[in-house]
């Protein structure tokens, strides 16, 4: 199955494209800029969905949904916000079709041009803050926790799959607050939340920190984010938590009856991560042998194999192979026991390789008498047998999902601080950018246009300012002027 998968070494790019179509990941749609997510890959997404959801719900939010079209005056409401998304918007002018003269097509009926023109969602924070005007009106509604499940459009001329998309899924949560304090603190709570869910889940460790000016969120006061370093050391950008401030309750006139009578403008914020988090996982852990998959996500987290010739045989196994795979899912493991008999043991073992399951099972004769397995698994490409006398098979399995976890993020955990690297001066950084890549920490001066130019200069920008950095004295690599601490550059996705 992973013949001919190019390599990482020899084109990165190649290799991410052929492994997605190749693993059966997703395809690229019949609509330009748009994705297919095939079941195998949405399988995947849907265990990360349930999970965040789950740790969602624990922080006390609660799931909503809002409408794809937003009326195009909303988005006149918040000035910096529209600048943001403006280049990226898809407009609905007409609502009706109708046959053309010759009845051989159909053509848009310019009598059904509508008043006013509607935007298919690049995000929900108008449509959504236009709403809570009517829910909140006393501190006794505060605060709302709101969380999105949806689709949303942002109309892109390069895309690739999973990464950048004109269409993409995603949650996005959306929450109004009393207080300035309380808004922060949802924002910083929920950043937290993705990290855990990147570096627990995901076996991804996190950068954590807050974007400049000039890369925040359009009509955010701050963005809080998780920057993850892939393979090929280039960073991504996970997560993002947006402080709002009050820019959005003005924009739409939310305020809300305090316990002291007066009336206030609402504090809010939102946050979001999409199926870009695909992308992340496949680029950071997979091989070139195929997917490599923290058990956590894995939609089969073991497969069993039979080795047999005949009939016979198969139905002797098969009985085995249902008593381990009614242990293992009595355990909460997903188990297949794959007895197609359209194709061979070999091309079984590659096609699960390729899909990044964490630990296959081969079953034969032999295994039976000799009361053994044999176990292969993924990370690491190894195979052992283990005799069964006196092991509780479904605990060992337990176990050895545990340890692959565990590994698996150890792996990407020393990758990343060793494609971590000081840099003083404008010929070290661009050096480490040209020859090593990965992030890079280095002094700013803190000024927009010096960002835009050292962009410019090197294709890296500001992943973010690090929340455990610490404060020293240095010079911007660039400018030369003043700076009181390092911040994140790389060349991102």
């Amino acid at each position: 199955m992973s013949k001919g998968l190019p390599k990482r070494s020899e084109d990165y790019s190649l290799w991410y494209n052929e492994l997605v179509k190749r693993a059966d990941l997703a395809e690229n749609s019949a609509v330009r800029g748009c994705m297919v997510i095939k079941p195998y890959g949405y399988s995947i997404w849907e265990k990360i969905q349930a999970q965040l959801d789950i740790m969602f719900k624990e922080t006390g939010h609660s799931n909503a949904y809002f409408p794809l079209f937003i009326p195009k005056s909303y988005l006149s409401k918040e000035a910096s916000h529209i600048e943001g998304f403006a280049k990226e918007c898809a407009v609905v002018t007409h609502y009706r079709l109708k046959n053309s003269e010759d009845g051989k097509s159909v053509i848009v009926d310019p009598d059904a041009k509508l008043e006013e023109e509607l935007i298919v969602r690049p995000t929900s924070e108008t449509v959504i803050w236009s709403t809570y005007k009517n829910w909140i009106q006393s501190y006794r509604d505060l605060p709302l926790l709101v969380n999105q499940w949806a689709n949303v459009v942002r109309w892109e001329m390069r895309t690739r799959l999973f990464l950048r998309t004109s269409e993409f899924l995603w949650q996005e949560g959306h929450t109004a607050h009393a207080t300035k304090q309380e808004a922060i603190d949802e924002t910083v709570q929920m950043m937290n939340v993705y990290a855990q869910f990147a570096q627990e889940f995901m076996a991804l460790p996190v950068v954590k920190g807050v974007k400049t000016e000039n890369e925040r969120f359009a009509g955010a006061v701050d963005t809080y984010c998780i920057e993850a370093m892939m393979q090929d050391g280039k960073a991504l950008q996970a997560g993002t938590s947006h402080f709002l401030g009050q820019n959005f309750a003005k924009a739409f006139d939310v305020k809300f009856a305090t316990k002291e009578g007066g009336l206030e403008y609402v504090w809010g914020t939102s946050w979001g991560v999409s199926t870009r988090l695909m992308g992340a996982l496949i680029m950071a852990h997979s091989d070139d042998n195929g997917l490599v998959l923290p058990p956590k996500l894995a939609p089969i987290q073991v497969v069993i194999i039979p080795i047999y010739r005949g009939d016979e045989e198969l139905e002797t196994l098969s009985i085995k192979a249902k008593e381990i795979m009614a242990k293992l899912k009595a355990k909460g493991i997903s188990v297949k026991f794959d007895n197609r008999d359209t194709f061979k043991p070999g091309w079984k073992f590659a096609e699960y390789e390729l899909k990044g399951v964490p630990i296959r099972i081969a079953l034969g004769p032999r295994d039976l008498e000799n009361n053994s397995l044999e176990i292969a698994r993924r990370d690491t490409l190894t195979k052992e047998t283990i005799h069964l006398d006196g092991v509780i098979l479904e605990d060992y399995i337990i176990g050895l999902l545990d340890e692959i976890q565990e590994n698996i993020y150890q792996k990407a955990f020393s990758f990343k601080n060793e494609m971590t690297t000081e840099a003083d001066t404008w010929e070290e950084f661009q050096s480490i950018l040209d020859n090593k890549g990965g992030f890079v920490s280095a002094h700013w001066d803190g000024t927009t246009a010096t960002e835009e130019k050292i962009k410019e200069l090197s294709k890296a920008t500001i992943r973010c300012i690090p929340l455990d950095r610490k404060e020293e004295e240095g010079k911007c690599i660039l400018t030369g002027q003043p700076s009181s601490g390092r911040v994140l550059f790389a060349r991102a996705y």
